[in-house]
């Protein structure tokens, strides 16, 4: 069991839909007491799946963590489009003229494995002068910053049912899951947008050997 004496933590947390990640850092931090708490990598709030957190001087573990290889599973809904590039946004754009095949996907798809151009989501937690483009996108005010070299390392298709695309997608760090389905139905010739997002895994922690918020109680912190 965690005691007040145990400050020098890593938490595998399986976050739940509709919270977001600094929410499950200030659950953690309350009902810890800690004083020094931080997590690897936003997880979208509408997204769930682990989401590492650290406390203490693990934090210095940080970029350790961050540059772990991630895992996700996402069903990327086509034709339509919303600012966000989520299931939370409003639809901006429809496209319901394109007509493509389960094979047309999957030569599409494998233009996206390896080191490909990316511009980040103009609604992200990525910074510009210190204020995240999220709250800049709020505001109605959209950034849109330059596209940077990201490395995606394997897309597995899993199903095409009517407009619906669900893919598997193995990554490294500042890869953006909702701009990659963005881009993806761009190369369809449609528009799309994330109706669900999942992180099975970063680095060696996924669902079996992660915890659950509503678990607390019996949490044992990972100390290595």
């Amino acid at each position: 069991m965690i005691t007040a004496d145990s400050k020098d933590m890593i938490f595998p947390v399986w976050k739940p839909q509709m919270m977001t990640s600094t929410d499950v850092v200030r659950k953690i931090k309350k009902k810890f007491h800690l004083d020094k708490v931080g997590h690897c990598g936003t997880l979208d709030p509408f997204a769930e799946g682990i989401l590492i957190i650290l406390s203490g001087s693990k934090t210095s573990d940080s970029d350790k963590y961050m540059d772990s290889i991630k895992t996700y599973i996402t069903t990327i809904v086509l034709g339509e489009q919303t600012d966000t590039l989520d299931r939370l946004g409003k639809i901006i754009r429809f496209n319901y003229d394109s007509d493509f095949s389960e094979k047309d996907v999957k030569n599409i798809l494998k233009k996206f494995i390896g080191k490909i151009k990316q511009r980040p989501p103009v609604f992200s937690a990525k910074k510009i002068n210190g204020v995240r483009l999220y709250k800049f996108a709020r505001k109605d005010v959209f950034v849109h910053l330059k596209p940077v070299i990201v490395n995606v390392e394997k897309i597995d298709f899993i199903s095409l049912e009517g407009n619906e695309l669900t893919i598997k997608v193995r990554c490294h760090k500042g890869t953006y899951i909702r701009q990659l389905g963005s881009d993806i139905a761009k190369a369809l010739g449609t528009v799309g947008y994330l109706k669900s997002l999942t992180r099975t895994r970063i680095g060696d922690f996924n669902l079996e050997n992660s915890f659950q918020l509503e678990d607390m109680e019996d949490w044992k912190s990972i100390q290595n």
